[in-house]
């Protein structure tokens, strides 16, 4: 991909093929591929050699690389203005001229998710190998690793929903990290409100996709797009914000294992949030413990 595709973007004999609003994007198109070819070939793979004859050590060799992994989340980022331009322009003579002349069965976008398909897959690889590695050692390293990969994936998963968010005035990146993101229903209770606006918000919940940063809770409404692939991808209409050093929480909702509280300012504006499962109410409850103390 990186030869047969991305240098031949910059190949003079190859520029006829390109269309004017193609040029320069090679960038949005690819993504930091490069990157993580570079790091699998130069450093990863040399690491993984060292352990063909003790294959249950190798926990440690993910363990050692774990930083560099977070290359991925950089690719998954851009995957969605890579698929965008990729959509444009996929029937441009320039792709089939590379495509005829790599003699590839597929068209480059299935090239293109393969970093996306590979950073999912060594989960699996790892859970497979703890399971024929339960006593010996190197059993801790595998799990530590696998953990670590988990971690990614979420961090990769979480942001690819953060970067759908639209109609935030801010900027995201100062309300410290993205903790955790979810669907909820939701219902207010707020001192100020009208009788009539209370009594009504007392039956029917709202939909809210929240985002749980260190420094803030974001409240935003899921909006569903339709189109193929990413373009299916929801974006979120940011609705409002709770900081988080004035918020509290109260963990248990009388009548439902599944809901909890978050109020504002000594309990003026009050949310329940209700959780799919009370295992989700759980862990979210447990991280705002965290960031609340």
């Amino acid at each position: 991909v990186l030869q047969g595709y991305a240098a031949e973007m910059d190949n003079p004999l190859m520029a006829h093929l390109i269309s004017p609003e193609l040029q320069n994007k090679k960038d949005i198109l690819f993504g930091n591929m490069e990157e993580i070819y570079h790091f699998h070939n130069r450093i990863f793979l040399r690491e993984l050699e060292n352990y063909i004859e003790y294959p249950e050590l190798v926990g440690r060799c993910f363990l050692d690389q774990m930083e560099d992994f977070q290359i991925y989340e950089k690719y998954c980022q851009n995957k969605p203005r890579s698929e965008s331009l990729w959509r444009q322009f996929s029937d441009s003579a320039f792709f089939q001229e590379c495509q005829r002349k790599l003699d590839h069965k597929l068209s480059l976008d299935s090239y293109l998710l393969k970093p996306v398909q590979r950073i999912t897959k060594y989960q699996l690889l790892l859970k497979e190998m703890l399971k024929y590695s339960k006593n010996c050692e190197g059993a801790e390293d595998l799990q530590e690793a696998l953990t670590s990969i988990l971690g990614i994936l979420k961090a990769v998963n979480d942001s690819m929903h953060q970067i759908a968010i639209t109609g935030y005035d801010g900027n995201l990146n100062e309300l410290g990290k993205l903790l955790m993101q979810g669907s909820f229903n939701v219902w207010t209770d707020h001192k100020k409100g009208h009788s009539k606006v209370k009594d009504l918000a007392r039956f029917k919940p709202m939909q809210r996709h929240l985002f749980l940063h260190e420094k803030a809770v974001l409240f935003c409404k899921k909006r569903e797009e339709n189109g193929e692939g990413y373009e299916k991808a929801p974006s979120y209409s940011y609705k409002h914000s709770l900081n988080m050093a004035a918020v509290g929480i109260t963990e248990n909702v009388k009548g439902d294992t599944k809901k909890f509280e978050i109020w504002y300012n000594a309990r003026e504006e009050v949310y329940i949030i209700q959780a799919p499962t009370p295992e989700v109410k759980a862990t979210w409850v447990n991280e705002i413990r965290k960031v609340l103390t």
